[in-house]
């Protein structure tokens, strides 16, 4: 596997090795070892998939807060998205910036993003499935929201009027949640 540094401290766009040939293909898209020797510990509980059909829908921004926070491995199996990861981590070099990269089922590329960031994603074709590890259980009192258009954040998802669940669309600016990590 190949890693990638992003401008964001413990945000890494990793790459598998694919093997392939007239039968197709095979890539190992997680093993422990191999990302421990890339840096990267966590230790994956749950792994979870999402199906959006439109071109547009944006999922986003999500976290979880402490104690119940999750460091997050997202790969787009099919289709293809912007992912973003947004650093909360007050004290971090990198407060309240961003990143975005596209994730796709040609690509295989995949997006790790450490506990205190926010994650989101807009679909920029049809029928996307994503899959993702996470190192912590789903924890309905800690599973959190912050508006995806937060001028203070200013994520540019290249799109105006996406399609957004009702719990994305009411989701609070940073400054008016409880959402709160220190780096």
């Amino acid at each position: 596997m190949k890693i990638e540094k992003t401008a964001i401290e413990g945000v890494y766009l990793v790459e598998p090795v694919v093997f392939g040939d007239n039968r197709g293909w095979f890539c190992e898209t997680y093993s422990k070892k191999a990302f421990e020797e890339l840096g990267i510990f966590a230790d994956f509980v749950q792994d979870n998939r999402s199906f959006s059909a439109k071109k547009g829908t944006l999922r986003g921004l999500h976290c979880q807060t402490d104690p119940k926070s999750q460091a997050k491995l997202v790969s787009c199996t099919k289709g293809t998205i912007i992912d973003v990861a947004v650093d909360i981590r007050e004290g971090s070099p990198t407060y309240k910036k961003w990143i975005a990269v596209e994730l796709s089922e040609e690509n295989k590329k995949m997006l790790f993003i450490p506990k205190g960031c926010l994650h989101g994603f807009v679909t920029i074709s049809e029928n996307v499935e994503l899959s993702y590890k996470v190192d912590e259980f789903y924890s309905p009192e800690n599973d959190r929201s912050v508006c995806w258009c937060d001028p203070e954040l200013g994520v540019e998802w290249g799109i105006e009027n996406p399609i957004l669940s009702a719990k994305d669309s009411s989701a609070p600016l940073l400054k008016d949640s409880d959402v709160k990590f220190i780096f």
